[in-house]
This record gives structure tokens, C-alpha cells and sequence, in this order.
């Protein structure tokens, strides 16, 4: 191998060798603690009043209640789903499985138009990390270097009292969002029920509460960016769904490479014309790394050097102050990683640095590489306009459906294992079972009507009257028809669910006979 080859090798291994790990991961597999600066600027005020109206939705969201529900409701265990006020149960599956398709269509156009815009600014686990649990870190503990020396410093009365300050506050607060969390999957009523009666009657409900607060206490207090870089499965996905055009938290590297350290009042060099773009030359190993892993590159930091004169110093002074901010630990100047969830922390720290040296702001700030390198930002492309289309196509059938969702769910089958039996000799008679669930948010009185002409049903035992919400009725009845009414050895009936007179329900069933 030639000496210029392996310069070549040895400037690849180097620049790339943020790919092979994690920056909260050492080479030994060991956690490496983040410490970040604490964040100021535009970005991070903007990112703490939506924190704070998140906030407020998601603690008053449990007590508003419509038609006696509560408005939001997730009860995985009794397979009970309340959406806006609407019940839904497991007999609107096809429902459930259509809003599901039509939710994971939205994140894919939404990740291809703005990345991970979600992550950054209304995720639960960024906005309470970022906005609240590190909040209070800073208030107790100090900036990131000095928490750094307290971590690192032999335990004391001041140390002592500042971790039980702050571990002490993070449970307290663990309780709070846990128990919310809960009410979101058993209700606000169950989890005042077990709060404020004794122990004895709901001591597994108290299990959960105490097991809920444990994990979140545990996500905040230890696993923190570790849940963002390794178990969310939104993070993985990004890497597949991200595209050149998609917005995300970009570093400009056309005009802040080369990197130097620039000095204020130093006249800002202006933005080198962009090359042809060419076919890499074979023999060239850099290039076809280039056109092989195509945005993942730098251009300016992967170019081959060149007798030329020397480029003109980009903005870009190498403070380093955007890894400083970074609560994953990235350099966002290596372009698009796993880890960045687009907190936007980098952008306020490039931007005040830009205003100590006079320099324009925005080095890093949301835009497409499409749009870094072009100067143009193209959102509405074909795919972006393909996912739209399909989006709006599946809100609509939503809506439709869910709309003419009837207030009850009727199912009536024929009796297995019985025959046709004859009445009298102009009469037969065949045995159904019905059951009748109401899924509307009120008690439902409900009665049984034969629509078929010349049919009647007679009812075995005691009739349904009334239906309470979310309940259901089971029964069975007889269905008398004559003769010379029927169509073969299978005639169509149908029988309605009336409610104060009023039909509520329609159901079709075979009625069988003889045959001719």
C-alpha cells in the first residue's frame, strides 16, 4: 500500500470514528455521565413556554370528563379506549387498527418534512428531562462543570445534602407524573380511590402506583439520554426515514469549514462558489467514500488536498461550545447522528458565540442539507406531497367511520347444533342468541323489533330494558315464521334495536327451513 494511500486510510479513520460509538459509551462499554452546560437563548425560552403549556394540558387533561368519561383513556387492561369523550371497545378494533396505520403514516411524513422536531420540543421524555428534572439539577447542583467537581469530590455535609435535596425532589416528582401517567390507563376516579382509601382494598393498585414511580424516578435520575439513544425505537427509525430535504438542527459546513480560530472584527469570508458535481475518479479512495455514504459526509472536512492556495477561515472558531450544550454528548458539525434529538441547545450556543465575533447567526440552525448545501430549502418534494395524499386519504375514513359509529354493537347468531323446529303446520321456528353492547357514554333503555314481514320474535326469559354504558346484554329469542313466506332454505330477516322508539341499530340474519 502507498504512503498516500494510507494518509488517505488513516484521515477517513480518524474523521468517521464518531460512527463506531456512542459519546455515553466509553471504549470498555462503560457510562460515560453527561454533564451538559445549562442552555440560554431564543430556542431554549421558546422550548420552556411550550414545556410549561404541555405541562398544563397533560395534569388538567385526567379531570375533564364528556358525557361522564373522561376525555383521554387508555385502559389496556379492560380494553376500554376513550378518545375525545368517544368509548371505544374491542368490538371497534377495525378502528383502532385504522387510527394506528393512519398514526404511523404521520410520523413518517412528519420525520421526512422536520425530523425530529416531536423529540425536541413535546416529547414527555425531553420536555420533562430537559425542562424540568435538569432545571432543578442546575438550581442545586450548579452548571455542568460544577457538577462535574461535585461528582468527582469526596463526600461531605454539602455534598451529602445536595444529592438527598435533589434525588429527594426527583422522587417527589417521579410520584406526581406517575400517578398521572396512571390515571391515563385505569382513570383519574380509580387513581383517587386508591390514594385516599386504606391500603387493604386496592394494595395492588398501590404496587403499581409505587412500581410506576420507581421507573420514572429511574429514567430521570439515571438512564436519562440513554433512553433517547438506545431504547427508543423513534430514534432508530429517524435514520431510515430522514432524507436529504428533511429539516433538521444542521450545522452550515459551507460556510463554517475551515475551522480557525477567528478573531472579532475579522471580515467574514463569503461562501465559496458551489463545485460541479462529478463522477469520482476510480483510482480515487476518497471520493468514492464520498459518493458512497453521499450526506453523511462533510464535504469540506472529506476534500482531498490540493497544492492550491489555502481556503479562506470559515466562521466556525472551533469553541466547541455546541458539544458543551449537547445533552447526548455529539458534535451536530459531523452532520445528522442517531443521538441528536434536536433540542436546539446547539443553536443558541452557536448563535451567541456568532454575536461575540461578529458573524451572522444561524451556523447551525434548522435547515436541510438539501438547503445547506444548495442554498435553496425545497420541503413539498414527491414524497413529501405521496405521503400527504395517503395521510389525508386515511384521516378522512377516520372521521367517516368514526362519525357513523352506532351507539350500540349488535350481534345476533343463529343457535349452533339447532335445527329448524315446526310450530304447527303453517309455523317454524329457529333459536337466536344476541348480544347487545352499549358504547355510548349514557344508560340506553333498549327493545327488540322484527322489520321482516309476517316474522315475530319471542323472547326467552326476561327481556332487556335497560343497558348501562359501557355494558352489554346477552339473551336469546325465537324467531316464528310462516311457511309461505319463506324464501328457501335460507331467508334474509332483519331485526332493528329501538331506543325510546327510536332505531339505534340494524341487523341482518338467515332464517332456515326446508328448503323446496
Amino acid at each position: 500500500m502507498s504512503i498516500e494511500q494510507k494518509n488517505w486510510d488513516n484521515i477517513i479513520a480518524d474523521t468517521e470514528a464518531f460512527r463506531d460509538h456512542i459519546a455515553t459509551v466509553d471504549r470498555e462499554g462503560k457510562r460515560v455521565w453527561m454533564y451538559p452546560k445549562k442552555p440560554a437563548g431564543w430556542y431554549y425560552n421558546a422550548r420552556t413556554w411550550v414545556s410549561l403549556a404541555f405541562l398544563a394540558i397533560f395534569l388538567s387533561m385526567p379531570f375533564i370528563k364528556v358525557n361522564g368519561e373522561q376525555f383521554l383513556l387508555f385502559n389496556v387492561l379492560e380494553r376500554k379506549f376513550v378518545l375525545f369523550g368517544l368509548v371505544f371497545t374491542p368490538q371497534d378494533f377495525h378502528l383502532f387498527v385504522l387510527a394506528t396505520l393512519t398514526f404511523v403514516v404521520f410520523i413518517i411524513l412528519f420525520t421526512v418534512v422536520y425530523g425530529r422536531l416531536f423529540c425536541g420540543w413535546v416529547c414527555p421524555q425531553t420536555v420533562f428531562m430537559e425542562m424540568f428534572f435538569r432545571k432543578i439539577e442546575y438550581w442545586i447542583e450548579g452548571d455542568g462543570n460544577a457538577q462535574r467537581k461535585l461528582d468527582q469530590s469526596p463526600w461531605t455535609p454539602e455534598k451529602i445534602r445536595k444529592k438527598a435535596l435533589k434525588h429527594t425532589i426527583f422522587f417527589a416528582i417521579a410520584v406526581v407524573v406517575a400517578n398521572y401517567f396512571l390515571a391515563y390507563v385505569i382513570g383519574m376516579d380509580q387513581v383517587r380511590q386508591i390514594i385516599s382509601e386504606p391500603l387493604g382494598k386496592h394494595f395492588l393498585g398501590f404496587l403499581g402506583m409505587l412500581l410506576f414511580s420507581g421507573i420514572f424516578y429511574m429514567v430521570f435520575a439515571r438512564l436519562r439520554e440513554q433512553v433517547c439513544t438506545t431504547i427508543c425505537p423513534y430514534g432508530r427509525l429517524q435514520s431510515v426515514l430522514l432524507v436529504k430535504e428533511s429539516i433538521v438542527v444542521a450545522y452550515d459546513h459551507v460556510r463554517g469549514e475551515p475551522r480557525s480560530k477567528i478573531k472579532k472584527g475579522t471580515a467574514p469570508r463569503q461562501p465559496d462558489p458551489l463545485p460541479e458535481v462529478k463522477s469520482p475518479e476510480p483510482e480515487n479512495p476518497i471520493a468514492q467514500i464520498q459518493a458512497a455514504v453521499g450526506m453523511a459526509v462533510t464535504p469540506a472536512r472529506y476534500s482531498t488536498p490540493t497544492t492550491s492556495a489555502p481556503q479562506p477561515a470559515g466562521d466556525c472558531i472551533d469553541c466547541k461550545l455546541c458539544i458543551a450544550v449537547c445533552p447526548t454528548g455529539i458534535d451536530i458539525r459531523n452532520g445528522t447522528q442517531l443521538e441528536c434529538v434536536n433540542c436546539t441547545a446547539c443553536i443558541d450556543a452557536c448563535d451567541q458565540v456568532m454575536d461575540k465575533v461578529d458573524r451572522p447567526r444561524g451556523l447551525i440552525r434548522y435547515d436541510s442539507m438539501s438547503g445547506i448545501e444548495s442554498g435553496k430549502r425545497k420541503i413539498f418534494t414527491a414524497r413529501v406531497l405521496g405521503y400527504t395524499g395517503i395521510l389525508i386519504a386515511l384521516l378522512s375514513l377516520d372521521i367517516v367511520l368514526i362519525a357513523n359509529r352506532g351507539m350500540v354493537e349488535t350481534i345476533v347468531l343463529r343457535s349452533p347444533g339447532q335445527m329448524y323446529q315446526e310450530k304447527d303446520a303453517t309455523h317454524l321456528t329457529n333459536l337466536y342468541t344476541f348480544t347487545i353492547i352499549n358504547k355510548s357514554a349514557k344508560d340506553l333503555p333498549v327493545e327488540l323489533h322484527m322489520v321482516t314481514p309476517g316474522a315475530a320474535i319471542q323472547l326467552v326469559g326476561m327481556p332487556p330494558k335497560t343497558i348501562l354504558k359501557g355494558q352489554k346484554a346477552q339473551g336469546a329469542f325465537f324467531v316464528e315464521m310462516p311457511t309461505q313466506d319463506l324464501q328457501g332454505r335460507k331467508t334474509p330477516i332483519i331485526i332493528e334495536v329501538l331506543s325510546n322508539g327510536k332505531k339505534i341499530d340494524q341487523v341482518s340474519t338467515n332464517f332456515m327451513g326446508p328448503g323446496r
